[in-house]
């Protein structure tokens, strides 16, 4: 054996053991990647109940502004009821007072005599059904 067949040898011998270490490095990126591709998808089933859940609270999110639309303009109209009524209020007032200040006195003195005339004649009937003369004194 010669040299260069004593290199050709160790050539040889290295480059087996370069394609042995080449396929050793191989199959540990397969499993390294076999290992990512099972976080990953681990990853994704994860995310996917994440986005579904998102997606149901975004739902009842919208359903609840949605309610509280309607009920802000339940609101809304109601204050515009109340200030209608306010207004009609504060008219009728106005009214009001018009005719307490012109009608109340007399409507109030007419009353006052009312009473009056229906006490007497009260007192009146009573005297007559007891019996007791006009002209005595009361006690």
């Amino acid at each position: 054996m010669n040299a260069g067949q004593l290199a050709a040898l160790i050539a040889a011998a290295f480059f087996a053991v370069a394609v042995c270490a080449a396929v050793f490095v191989l199959a540990r990126l397969a499993r390294l990647i076999a290992a990512a591709t099972a976080l990953v998808t681990s990853y994704q089933a994860g995310a996917d109940d994440l986005l579904a859940k998102a997606r149901a609270t975004v739902a009842r999110a919208d359903q609840q502004l949605a309610r509280t639309h309607a009920l802000a303009d339940g609101a809304d109209e109601v204050a515009a009821s109340m200030s209608d009524l306010a207004g009609q209020v504060s008219a009728v007032a106005g009214t009001t007072r018009l005719i307490a200040a012109g009608m109340g006195t007399p409507v109030l003195r007419l009353a006052a005599a009312g009473h009056g005339l229906r006490y007497a004649l009260a007192v009146r009937r009573s005297r007559q059904l007891v019996g007791v003369p006009r002209n005595r004194a009361r006690p």
